[in-house]
């Protein structure tokens, strides 16, 4: 599967704003250079741009995937089957490991309903490891392939 990076967010602090970014560096076994995750198995997190869409659609509104405070939003990768498999977007090398659940956060700010419209499918994203780090551009081509241990 071939898809495209669409935006880049970093989290400066636990419950501070999101920041879009049209470029950032991921590094190996940390992260994003400026986002406030660092290390373990959530270094980054990944949001599909149509689960986003369809997630606003059950709310009736238009919202800026900056407050999902996911890092990357991708498109044409269906991240809601990508757990175990890897993202790679040039250089980068995400192997996925999980989930990413929304909390009560996503309700805050007059989002309510949000939280439960991000339940279904993955809609809330998957968050992963990166192996190979590199720089990250939107607009970027990002392609997915699923772990090999997959029948």
């Amino acid at each position: 599967m071939i898809g495209t990076l669409h935006a880049v967010y970093l989290r400066p602090g636990a419950r501070i704003p999101a920041v879009s970014r049209q470029h950032a560096i991921a590094v190996e076994g940390r992260g994003l250079d400026g986002d406030h995750q660092d290390g373990g198995k959530r270094q980054v997190t990944l949001l599909d741009r149509d689960a986003w869409a369809a997630a606003c659609a059950l709310l009736g509104r238009d919202l800026d995937a900056g407050v999902r405070r996911a890092n990357l939003v991708l498109s044409g990768l269906e991240l809601h089957n990508a757990l175990g498999g890897t993202v790679t977007i040039g250089d980068v090398v995400i192997d996925v490991l999980g989930e990413t659940r929304p909390c009560e956060l996503m309700d805050d700010d007059g989002r309510l309903g949000l939280q439960n419209a991000l339940r279904p499918e993955r809609r809330g994203g998957v968050y992963g490891r990166i192996r190979c780090g590199g720089e990250l551009r939107v607009g970027m081509a990002c392609s997915f392939e699923p772990s090999s241990d997959r029948a």
